[in-house]
């Protein structure tokens, strides 16, 4: 495959159309490749973070006249040091909790003057506690006390972020496809347009084998050049983007991480893998009809 031959070379024209055409092709296929890895990469790490984190994290709120909210708050903080399965307790400072009311509100919320509930931080263990039983001892001892354990928040966040991870490998077995599909009329346009060419090699002895044989080689050795091109550009565009610890949030989170740098090595390999399957292909086809 990888062996110049320079006779073979010569059946396939070495400029035009059709050259153009699947080093573009390769090229824009792998770099949209590289993003959609990274996407579904991504998601599969916010994935793992939401399960793990929202799964041992709960919110208890305390709604209480200004009278009462303190001493509920130190009642309810009891209650908790008591459970079983509560690794640890806090409420929130005004501080905190005027942080998690600013993006709806805006900055300088008077949040002494208001009648905001007060939030208590639960941890859990690993075996976590009994959510039922822990409601009506809440409902007993301190009934301003409202429980969310996050299982209605979490399980919809796990749910959307490994579909996108599933939309991402989704979306990479289209863009194979896709590239499969613009080398095999890259070739057929080039098997036509030499059709001439073909007949006479026919006639001095060349078999369907040899002919088919360079138009393989050299499609595969173009979608793999176009193909690397766009591998380092796509993985050039990565790096540059923001670092998930510069805002926390998903789209800042899209690099890759340790090991996952080299897996869009393996872009201009597969792409290769597909056009040469392709051309193979459509090159029989295209010979048989010629015959």
């Amino acid at each position: 495959m990888f062996t110049r031959d320079a006779a073979a070379d010569r059946v396939v024209p070495p400029e035009g159309f059709t050259v153009r055409l699947t080093v573009f092709t390769a090229a824009a296929m792998a770099f949209l490749t590289v993003f959609a890895l990274a996407l579904s990469l991504a998601a599969g790490r916010l994935a793992t973070t939401w399960g793990q984190e929202l799964a041992l994290a709960s919110t208890l709120r305390i709604s209480a006249p200004a009278g009462q909210q303190e001493a509920q708050t130190e009642a309810a903080l009891r209650v908790l040091s008591q459970t079983p399965g509560v690794a640890s307790a806090r409420a929130l400072t005004d501080e905190e909790q005027k942080a998690l009311l600013e993006p709806w509100f805006g900055p300088g919320l008077p949040i002494e003057s208001l009648p905001v509930p007060r939030l208590i931080e639960i941890v859990e263990t690993e075996d976590g506690f009994d959510g039922e039983g822990l409601r009506l001892r809440l409902q007993a001892e301190v009934p301003g006390a409202v429980l969310d354990e996050h299982t209605r928040w979490r399980r919809p966040l796990v749910a959307a972020a490994s579909r996108l991870r599933l939309l991402g490998w989704v979306s990479i077995a289209l863009i194979g496809a896709a590239t499969g599909a613009m080398v095999t009329l890259a070739a057929n346009a080039a098997l036509a347009a030499n059709r001439k060419v073909i007949e006479v090699l026919r006639l001095v002895g060349a078999t369907d084998g040899y002919i088919a044989g360079a138009f393989v080689r050299r499609f595969t050795l173009r979608t793999f050049t176009g193909a690397a091109a766009g591998m380092l550009a796509g993985m050039l565009a990565i790096l540059f983007m923001p670092g998930g610890g510069e805002a926390g949030g998903f789209l800042t989170g899209l690099r890759f991480q340790s090991w996952h740098w080299l897996l869009p090595l393996l872009v201009p390999p597969l792409a290769a893998l597909v056009a040469y399957a392709a051309t193979r292909i459509a090159a029989r086809r295209v010979l048989e009809s010629l015959t």
